[in-house]
This record gives C-alpha cells, sequence and structure tokens, in this order.
C-alpha cells in the first residue's frame, strides 16, 4: 500500500481505516494497530489519533482510556435501528431525486440496473450487490440535498459490509429484484410518492433477513 502524502494526513488514515473495516482487515473488537498503522501509511502517532478521533465520532471505533483504539462491534440493535433510519432516509431520496433526477443520471441508474440483472441471472452475487449498492447510492445522490446526502454516506459506511454481503435465499433475492424493476419504473415516471414508498419497504425488509443476523453481535441487554 502506498504511503501517504503529507498534505492529505489524518483525513487520509482516517479513510484508509474505514476501507480496512470495510474490507474485514480490521475486524470487530479488534485493538487497533497503532504502530503498524504509522509504519504502513507512512505517517506519525499524530494525525493516526486524530483519525482516530474522527472515527470514534463516526462510531467506526471506540477510543479506550490510554489504551489506544478498538473496532466497533456492531450489534444487532445498532443494525436494526441503522437500517431503519436509512430506510427513512432512502425513501426521502426517492421522493426528492423525481423531482431532481437528469436525464443522464437516470441513463446511469438504468445501467447499472441491467447490470443487476445480469448478474443476477448469472447467479453471480457478489458484482450483484456491488451494483445494487452502486444504484441505491446514485438515487441519493440524485436528491440534490447535500446534508441527506452526508448522513446516509455515514451510516452506509457503518453497515456496507453486512448489507452487501449478506447470502440471499432465492426467494428473497428474486423479491428483491422485482422491488428494483420498481425503483426503475418510478424514478422513470418521476413518481416521488411512490418511488418513496418503495424504497422504505425494500429496506425495512432487509432488516428481516435473517442472515444480517449472524454477521452482528448478539443483541445489547437493557
Amino acid at each position: 500500500m502506498d504511503k501517504i502524502k503529507q498534505n492529505t494526513l489524518h483525513g487520509e488514515v482516517a479513510v484508509r481505516i474505514r476501507d480496512m473495516i470495510d474490507a474485514g482487515t480490521l475486524t470487530p473488537g479488534s485493538r487497533v494497530p497503532e504502530k503498524q498503522l504509522c509504519e504502513q501509511f507512512g505517517v506519525s502517532r499524530t494525525p493516526l489519533r486524530e483519525a482516530l478521533k474522527v472515527l470514534a465520532s463516526e462510531g467506526f471505533v471506540e477510543l479506550l482510556p490510554n489504551r489506544g483504539a478498538r473496532i466497533s462491534k456492531l450489534t444487532i440493535d445498532t443494525l436494526q435501528n441503522t437500517l431503519e433510519v436509512m430506510s427513512a432516509l432512502e425513501g426521502l431520496s426517492g421522493e426528492l431525486a423525481c423531482a431532481h433526477v437528469t436525464d443522464a443520471e437516470l441513463a446511469n441508474i438504468e445501467a447499472l440496473h441491467y447490470q443487476m440483472l445480469a448478474h443476477y441471472k448469472n447467479s453471480n452475487m457478489a458484482e450483484y450487490l456491488l451494483t445494487n449498492q452502486q444504484i441505491h447510492e446514485a438515487i441519493v445522490v440524485a436528491s440534490r440535498n447535500d446534508v441527506l446526502i452526508d448522513v446516509y454516506k455515514n451510516l452506509n459506511q457503518r453497515v456496507r459490509r453486512v448489507r452487501f454481503s449478506a447470502e440471499l435465499s432465492r426467494e428473497y433475492w428474486a423479491k428483491a429484484v422485482q422491488d428494483h424493476e420498481d425503483i426503475i419504473d418510478a424514478l422513470r415516471r418521476r413518481d416521488g410518492e411512490t418511488l418513496g414508498k418503495i424504497l422504505r419497504r425494500h429496506l425495512s425488509d432487509k432488516v428481516e433477513v435473517s442472515s444480517l443476523s449472524d454477521m452482528a453481535e448478539p443483541k445489547s441487554m437493557s
């Protein structure tokens, strides 16, 4: 991995660590290997620790008093709560996207949709999930709401590895594909009300997928 240029420092360090968490290189509950990361990135402890403060504020790591930091565990409670909020955000993004999406953006989303269908027909779940993610993110961007985009991006980063990595049953997978057909149809018609409802239901259904629970910690005791 290339060393980080000095003019990007803690912001770029934070990006790198997020990517490592997303890729599973840094696993939930593990300690952040500060010395190793400093050597790997070619930075001192100061920007690394500034990056960890940022990541702690975003929920990616936990700062341990006088003991460094560890990667946050994603509990089932947190996963479900996060997906519920994202469901509302995606619904709103669909409503706004229908009012603001350009012809070029729509064409791009349609192209991604056809790619996704091809991956579905070929039973290529990894590529299907990747393209699926790109479609949802493109609709959010088309909302033209910077606050919504920033909040969604932060929440999506936290749960992306779970949301877009879960094994899907054939039944659920077929239903998800049909939802996407309906999503594209509503977007083409600029029917914000319908698209908002579909997107809210689409992600709410995801909360119920049992395989997601296998990728998170048990519910916290209250």
